[in-house]
């Protein structure tokens, strides 16, 4: 059994591995501490790919790299850091298969851990509702048309980041995973290869993979508010045109004589059955369903995350009638995922009634900005807020057919037919 140097043993099933030197033995040496994502300096890239040399990579499991360093302080510095991805493989594994690319170096040390996950993939479920009807009957005689098994190296429930080190820095990383991720997919047997919804300032530095064969599209943006205001009607005062403060106030008005008392706290668990209900009712009506949470997800969220998560609980009476999940970074409040009861939540204007209440909170302790997951974009451009762009990279892993899907694949994700983006002032920093 190899370890770290705090003397944690993780198993021998990656004791020895293939190098350009060739096969090294797993040593008990440190696992290198893995620090704060930098993205790329004026190294060349063809300096980085011939450093790439001196790393190899294996995909391993989390038992695998339980204990160790590097992934311990994998992403330390995001809202989302190691825990969250191990909250996520524990309460949101239906159908999905979770592992991890450890970065090993020449003297077979971990240096840097990247997570990534297997699944079956409908590529064209981005496509718009009135080709729906269409593949539908397809699929009564082909259940599998345009369903591919398919590796995402990211976060199943959220952005994507890459996991450099002081040791593997990001353009470092991006030249390792470049040259192997091919075989590795193949070794998975996976048919397509995505980067699932990387943040548009690591476009230098994944660019490598465009090279290599890669398709860059948008995916849904999240959105940026920047809240740098004595309170909420100093926003709208000094951010909002005179109609869009008129119409928040008529929706206000819903709750006048209301008693509707917000509660903020860093663990729900006591709540969970009250709160999970009204996340199912935004669930089954939105447009778009991607990954659907679990009770255990938000109860896990609370107990192994407090530092970096909040509960935003709204009561009429005794009864929860709304609330959000955000987590915190830096002077970032994001705005993970919202619950209303559909009962009294379009009566009382209950979605624009929490956000005022949020932004008010926010402001009080010193955040600067409001950060959204996407979908939901008409009132967030009512209110100004800005894009905040994501991109996928895709290809399939045989060259021929690959030919083909990167020149499909901008036509066929949902960001392009949202008609709401396009309205955006920053809509053109999506492509």
């Amino acid at each position: 059994m190899a370890c770290c140097a705090d003397g944690t043993e993780f198993p021998s099933q990656i004791n020895y591995i293939q190098t350009g030197l060739g096969k090294l033995r797993i040593a008990p040496e440190q696992c290198v501490t893995s620090d704060a994502v930098s993205l790329p300096d004026t190294a060349s890239v063809a300096d980085a790919a011939a450093a790439t040399a001196r790393f190899c990579v294996k995909i391993v499991t989390r038992g695998e790299i339980a204990g160790c360093r590097a992934w311990a302080a994998t992403f330390a510095d995001r809202r989302k850091d190691h825990r969250y991805y191990e909250i996520l493989e524990d309460t949101l594994c239906d159908r999905v298969e979770y592992r991890y690319f450890a970065i090993i170096d020449q003297a077979a040390r971990i240096q840097a851990v990247q997570p990534f996950f297997l699944l079956d993939q409908d590529i064209l479920e981005g496509l718009g509702a009135e080709w729906q009807t269409w593949l539908a009957r397809i699929r009564r005689f082909v259940p599998r048309f345009f369903k591919m098994r398919t590796l995402m190296v990211g976060c199943f429930a959220g952005e994507g980041h890459l996991a450099g080190s002081d040791t593997v820095p990001s353009g470092e990383m991006t030249e390792i995973l470049c040259r192997e991720i091919v075989n590795l997919a193949r070794s998975c047997r996976a048919q397509l290869i995505v980067l699932k919804e990387f943040p548009a300032r690591y476009r230098p530095v994944l660019n490598c993979f465009v090279r290599r064969g890669f398709a860059r599209a948008p995916s849904m943006p999240m959105t940026a508010l920047n809240i740098e205001h004595d309170d909420f009607d100093a926003y709208m005062k000094n951010a909002l045109p005179r109609s869009a403060r008129w119409q928040l106030r008529k929706k206000f008005k819903a709750t006048d004589g209301e008693t509707i008392a917000l509660t903020v706290v860093n663990d729900a668990r006591d709540a969970i059955d009250e709160i999970y209900p009204l996340y199912l009712q935004v669930f089954d009506r939105s447009k778009f369903r991607f990954e659907k949470l679990t009770a255990d997800y938000f109860r896990r969220l609370g107990s192994d995350m407090r530092d970096k998560t909040l509960f935003f609980i709204w009561r009429r009476g005794e009864k929860v009638v709304a609330f959000s999940l955000c987590m915190v970074e830096g002077d970032s409040l994001f705005w993970e995922y919202v619950g209303l009861d559909y009962d009294v939540a379009l009566d009382l204007h209950l979605y624009y009634y929490t956000i005022r209440d949020m932004m008010n909170w926010a402001i009080a302790n010193g955040y600067k900005w409001l950060r959204s997951t996407g979908l939901s974009y008409e009132p967030k451009f009512r209110m100004r807020h800005d894009l905040d762009p994501l991109d996928l990279y895709a290809r399939l892993r045989p060259a021929l057919p690959n030919a083909i899907f990167r020149l499909l694949l901008p036509w066929i994700v949902p960001a392009r037919y949202d008609k709401t983006l396009r309205r955006f002032a920053n809509y053109r920093d999506l492509w």
